[in-house]
């Protein structure tokens, strides 16, 4: 009886911490509201469950307790509660897995008026890059990777001459307008992530992954690493900044492009060279 009791008030208690705790998701900032509704369904899936087995489980110690002269009988098949117990966790799984698959649908067919930009993490740190005046991002490959290219731009395709080049950690982007999130790696494992925005994807050294969205709120979110990454990960941070499309194109046109990167490193060469 007193297992039983204690089980109830771990039900009781569980409930109630999910209605009071503060410990909620941040307010959203793109489109992705269907990824809080699917996480949503998939807590009230399971926790009815939850509930279900633990107040069944409390029943069955309270109602079958050992009693004087009470015999138990031996019954080791009962077609009719299995064919409910496997069409209930049928429909269970079905409600669980549908949704997810619909929203990720979603998720990886982008929009062709996304506008293309490259995130590029190496420990710990993040740069990205963004088109220029052309409207699309030259090709690029770790091979060219140096002290003068930190993001391995080739120097050779004419369309990365005018990359907008951003090794701050901040990028900017306008409002209500879908972005392409090009990812790549130059060391191990990373993860973009904005909790606000609601995507996240990894890294992978190799290959060139991605992600999008459309961000519907002006402000300042944190950029993450959410795959742990080596000793520096707690601190691999950068800034996304959503602003309007006339405070984001003044931000673009006061940065330095791929061009004007190479000119500036090749300079300070010189001038160490030649003091």
């Amino acid at each position: 009886m007193a297992v039983a009791i204690v089980m109830v008030l771990v039900v009781a208690a569980s409930v109630l911490f999910h209605l009071v705790s503060p410990w909620h998701s941040t307010p959203i900032a793109s489109n992705w509201g269907f990824i809080d509704g699917t996480l949503g369904l998939t807590f009230a899936v399971t926790a009815t469950g939850f509930v279900a087995v633990v107040l069944f489980m409390a029943y069955c110690l309270y109602r079958f307790h050992h009693a004087e002269g009470r015999r138990a009988e031996y019954e080791p098949e009962n077609q009719k509660l299995e064919a409910w117990l496997a069409g209930l966790t049928t429909l269970a799984v079905m409600a669980l897995l549908a949704p997810g698959l619909i929203v990720w649908d979603q998720f990886i067919n982008v929009p062709k008026e996304a506008t293309e930009v490259e995130a590029f993490g190496v420990q710990w740190n993040w740069s990205f890059r963004l088109p220029g005046a052309d409207g699309k991002l030259g090709s690029s490959d770790v091979r060219y990777i140096d002290g003068d290219n930190p993001l391995g731009v080739s120097p050779a395709d004419p369309k990365s001459i005018d990359d907008i080049i951003i090794t701050n950690g901040e990028l900017h982007l306008p409002v209500n307008k879908p972005v392409k999130v090009l990812l790549r790696s130059a060391d191990v494992l990373h993860d973009f992530y904005i909790p606000q925005i609601r995507a996240k994807m990894d890294l992978v050294p190799g290959m060139v992954t991605y992600l999008w969205f459309t961000p519907t709120q002006m402000g300042e979110y944190d950029i993450l690493c959410a795959a742990y990454c080596g000793i520096g990960h707690p601190q691999m941070r950068g800034k996304l900044v959503v602003d309007t499309q006339a405070d984001y194109d003044k931000w673009l046109g006061s940065q330095q492009t791929f061009l004007d990167m190479r000119k500036a490193k090749g300079q300070s060469r010189h001038e160490a060279r030649n003091p």
